[in-house]
């Protein structure tokens, strides 16, 4: 780093004077604003790069607003996280992106509803540029708290709002979760397989009300007692799978809404006796190869780029950030991202 002659480091003025420019051109070229012709913005960035010019965060940050922060709030208990191999995949995704964009990560937990007050006075104190929200459960008052703030916000998943909330105006990024479920099913109905079961995810968030809408899409006519609610965890798969075989002991196949929830439901299979895929069928959802693959028989499975979505929440959030107006408006308006899913036929259907 070049020093000045005084020992104080460089100046934003100081690679103004030395590049000719003003100090607002030096500005907006280490903020990456285009507005500055190609041959001066290299110029700016070859005088920083000599004086080794490092801007001042705390200066900088009340220019430009941006705290260089992100939160990420998931409303599910810290410890899923390490038994959950999906969150591991999600953050992941964020964290790339975040980091291509200068940004840091506060991951933030909501188990307990005392953790909303909390979490709102942390939202709302101006320590983050804005939020990428996930797990939230129907009516979760997160979608309006933020909305409130007018802090910038993508939810990872459709939010399922109810009448307290406008249903419209929040950018989120899902799987095609309908139709992942309905080509599970139809795969499952063209193995000649008749009596087929539904474990669902809780049934107050959207992924799992859309998985089970996929498979009623197919099988429109299925008994209620065809169907069991899960919590996406191991143990809950086991107990809905064990539910299901005491409802229905010819059950030949099981949608499974998640991959955890599959492998408790295959363990289920293995106790009692049922051969997969010979006896009983299984299909899977997420496609997360730590379970999919290690399962026994290995999982079919329907297939979302999870941590692809992980990195264009993060990515949709820094083009949305700017939209903010002074009145406090963040500019929600409706949006919504769905990326593909696709089957992945492997041996246990």
């Amino acid at each position: 780093m070049t020093e000045r002659p005084n020992g104080q480091r460089p100046t934003l003025e100081d690679v103004a004077r030395r590049a000719g420019v003003s100090k607002s051109t030096v500005s907006r070229v280490i903020n990456g604003e285009p507005r500055v012709r190609a041959a001066v913005a290299e110029r700016v960035r070859t005088v920083v790069a000599e004086l080794g010019y490092v801007p001042n965060q705390a200066a900088r940050s009340l220019v430009t607003r941006r705290n260089n922060a992100v939160a990420v709030v998931v409303t599910e208990p810290q410890n899923r996280l390490f038994v959950d191999p999906y969150f591991d995949c999600h953050l992941r995704g964020i964290r790339q992106e975040l980091v291509q964009q200068g940004a840091q990560p506060v991951l933030l937990f909501i188990e307990e509803p005392d953790d909303y007050p909390r979490v709102g006075n942390f939202l709302g104190g101006g320590h983050v540029d804005g939020a990428l929200l996930f797990s939230l459960r129907a009516d979760d008052p997160l979608p309006g708290m933020v909305e409130q703030m007018g802090l910038p916000a993508v939810f990872g998943g459709r939010p399922v709002i109810g009448s307290g909330h406008r249903s419209h105006g929040y950018t989120y990024v899902d799987a095609d979760n309908r139709g992942g479920a309905r080509e599970a099913v139809r795969y499952l109905t063209s193995r000649g397989r008749r009596h087929i079961g539904s474990i669902t995810g809780p049934l107050n968030q959207a992924s799992a009300i859309d998985r089970l809408e996929g498979y009623r899409d197919v099988l429109p006519d299925a008994p209620p007692r065809l169907i069991a609610e899960g919590d996406f965890t191991l143990q809950g798969g086991a107990d809905a799978m064990t539910l299901l075989l005491d409802r229905c002991p010819d059950l030949d196949a099981v949608f499974v809404a998640s991959d955890l929830m599959a492998s408790g439901a295959l363990r289920v299979l293995r106790e009692r006796g049922r051969s997969v895929p010979a006896d009983v069928a299984v299909v899977g959802f997420d496609d997360l190869a730590p379970i999919a693959e290690a399962t026994s028989p290995p999982l079919t499975t329907v297939h979302q780029d999870i941590e692809g979505m992980g990195r264009l929440m993060a990515r949709v959030l820094f083009n949305r950030a700017p939209e903010k107006s002074p009145s406090g408006d963040s500019g929600h308006s409706l949006s919504s991202m769905v990326t593909p899913t696709r089957l992945v036929v492997r041996a246990s259907a």
